[in-house]
């Protein structure tokens, strides 16, 4: 991948050690250059401003802003990144705060180099990044309240979605439901158009609040 078509990335961390390790593990995997760096939820609200990032890899437990509100307000000044929470935490109301703000994907800083460079490409790519556990949390949470799903999709499409949220890439969709790669990729169309969305995972965040059964 040549230099201008790596993603961009900021990293937020208060630990330098941790925000290096994270910098060389990117910049290493060939996926990512980092344009910035930010130690407290002050400075990576300025940062993202300044630098314009494609992708945030951000802890939670910030100085001065936390890592939440922090979210909100990168979310609502720079509304196209996309926000990968690394942090240590794996309480139920830390990830589904992070959700609700407006992350992306949410990772545990347990992660491995490749699962954290692997967590960047997808959420750049409109994908929700969840471990299983984590993605659990958030399912059962939004379901207590949520609201039967009245989407009008296909059974087909109302699969897909299904599998969309629950994090599966395209490839994995494909294979699983033995139709091609750009048949998912038709029907995702369809779906984002039906239910007026414009991201993939924003899908995620529909199904879950709607009461869609993702254990299907």
């Amino acid at each position: 991948m040549s230099e201008t078509e790596r993603i961009r990335v900021v990293i937020v961390d208060d630990h330098p050690t941790l925000r290096d390790g994270v910098r060389a593990d990117l910049e290493g995997s060939g996926i990512a250059t980092v344009v910035g760096e930010a130690a407290d939820g002050d400075e990576a609200i300025d940062i993202v401003r300044e630098t314009a990032p494609d992708v945030i890899v951000m802890d939670l437990d910030l100085p001065t802003v936390s890592g939440t509100e922090a979210i909100r307000a990168i979310v609502q000044s720079s509304p196209g990144a996309k926000i990968l929470v690394l942090t240590v935490s794996d309480a139920e109301g830390d990830v589904l705060e992070a959700v609700k703000m407006g992350a992306h994907g949410y990772l545990l800083k347990t992660s491995t180099a490749e699962q954290i460079a692997d967590g960047v490409r997808r959420v750049h790519e409109g994908d929700a990044v969840f471990t299983p556990v984590l993605a659990g949390l958030v399912l059962s949470e939004f379901r207590r309240a949520a609201q039967p799903v009245e989407s009008g999709l296909t059974a087909r499409e109302n699969e897909i979605l299904r599998l969309v949220a629950k994090g599966y890439t395209y490839g994995e969709i494909a294979e699983q439901l033995f139709i091609s790669r750009k048949t998912v990729q038709n029907h995702v169309r369809n779906i984002l158009t039906k239910l007026q969305l414009r991201k993939r995972y924003e899908l995620m965040r529909y199904a879950i609040r709607r009461g869609m059964d993702l254990e299907e």
